[in-house]
C-alpha cells in the first residue's frame, strides 16, 4: 500500500513577521534548525521505539542506504572529538552549502554524502546562514563518533534551481516567494520531485512525488515503519493536493495527518513543522498553489 507524505517548509522573515523583529540570532538558529530544517530528523538519535531522544540532540542518527553510499547522519553538536566544535564558522558554512568538509581534522576532505541537502541549503540568506551557525555553536556538546561513510560511487548532487538562482529580502514581500524559499530550505522536492534512476528531476518534476523510502533504505527511524511513496504535492485536483483545502494542507504539513484521517508516515517530519508559525505555514500553502498540475 502506498502511503503519501508530504514534506514542508518554514520562515520568519523580519520582512512581514513581527515576531522576528525580537528574534535574537541564536532564537532565528533554533527555529530554522528545528522546524523547517528538521535537522534531528536525521542528526539526532531515536530509542527502540522510535522516539527522538531529546538529551543526545544532533548528536548523530539514522543511516541511509544507498547504491552509491551508505552514510550516518553525523555528530553536528559542538563536541570537539565527535562533532564540529573544531569547525571555523566559514568551515561549517562551507559544508552547509557545498557539501563540503574542512581539510582538517576526521575524514578532512572528504565530501559529506549526498543524502545531505547542501544543493537546498545553498539558497540561505546569509543572514540565516549566520543564525544556524550561532544556534549550533550553542547546543549541547554530546560525545557520539558515528560510523564513517563508505562511498561506492563519486558524490554528486543535482542542482536546485531555486537555491541555485538565491533569495533576498526585496523578494519576500510576496507570500508565494515566501513559501518557495521555505520550501527549499525544507529540502521538501528532495523527496517530492519525480525520481528515476536515483536522480531527481527538478526542472520538470517539481512535485510530482513518486520517490520511494523504506526500512532497507532509512535505518534507524520508527522500528515498524514499513515504508513510504513521497506523495504528488503539486496542484492537480485529482492526482496531486489542487481539491485539498488550505486547512487540510496545513493539517499535513504540521500534524502529519491526511485530509481522509490517515496518519503520515516516516521520513515526513511533521513533529518538526509543528513548531512552524501560522504564517510561515499559510505561505508554503500559497507556494505550493503554483505547482504546475500534475496528475
Amino acid at each position: 500500500m502506498k502511503v503519501r507524505f508530504i514534506v514542508a517548509g518554514l520562515l520568519v522573515l523580519g520582512t512581514s513577521h513581527t515576531s522576528a523583529f525580537a528574534e535574537t540570532p541564536v532564537q532565528r538558529g533554533s527555529y530554522l534548525v528545528n522546524t523547517i530544517m528538521a535537522c534531528g530528523n536525521c542528526h539526532t538519535p531515536r530509542d527502540s521505539q522510535g522516539k527522538l531522544i531529546p538529551e543526545r540532540a544532533l548528536s548523530g542518527g539514522v543511516t541511509f542506504t544507498t547504491p552509491a553510499f551508505t552514510a550516518t547522519a553525523r555528530n553536528i553538536t559542538p563536541d570537539q572529538e565527535t562533532g564540529i566544535g573544531t569547525w571555523t564558522d566559514d568551515e561549517i558554512k562551507r559544508a552547509l552549502t557545498t557539501g563540503l568538509r574542512p581539510e582538517h581534522g576526521h575524514l578532512a576532505g572528504i565530501p559529506l554524502a549526498a543524502v545531505m541537502p547542501t544543493n537546498f541549503y545553498k539558497g540561505l540568506i546569509p543572514a540565516d546562514l549566520d543564525s544556524i551557525i550561532v544556534y549550533l555553536r550553542s547546543v549541547k556538546p554530546v560525545s557520539n563518533e558515528v560510523v564513517d561513510p563508505e562511498y561506492k560511487l563519486p558524490v554528486q548532487r543535482v542542482p536546485y534551481p531555486d537555491a541555485e538562482q538565491g533569495f533576498t529580502n526585496a523578494s519576500f514581500s510576496d507570500p508565494a516567494t515566501r513559501g518557495k524559499y521555505l520550501v527549499t530550505l525544507g529540502h521538501c522536492m528532495e523527496c517530492h520531485a519525480s525520481w528515476s534512476r536515483g536522480v531527481s528531476d527538478f526542472t520538470n518534476g517539481l512535485g510530482h512525488g513518486g520517490r520511494p523510502f523504506g526500512p532497507t533504505v532509512v535505518h534507524g527511524l520508527d522500528p515498524a515503519w514499513q515504508g513510504s511513496i513521497a506523495a504528488n504535492i503539486t496542484s492537480d485536483p485529482t492526482g496531486g493536493i489542487g481539491s485539498w483545502t488550505n486547512d487540510e494542507i496545513s493539517q499535513a504539513i504540521t500534524k502529519g495527518i491526511s485530509r481522509d484521517g490517515q496518519q503520515l508516515k516516516p521520513p515526513m517530519g511533521f513533529s518538526f513543522y509543528a513548531g512552524l508559525a501560522d504564517s510561515d505555514v499559510r505561505d508554503i500553502v500559497a507556494y505550493l498553489r503554483t505547482l504546475p498540475p500534475f496528475k
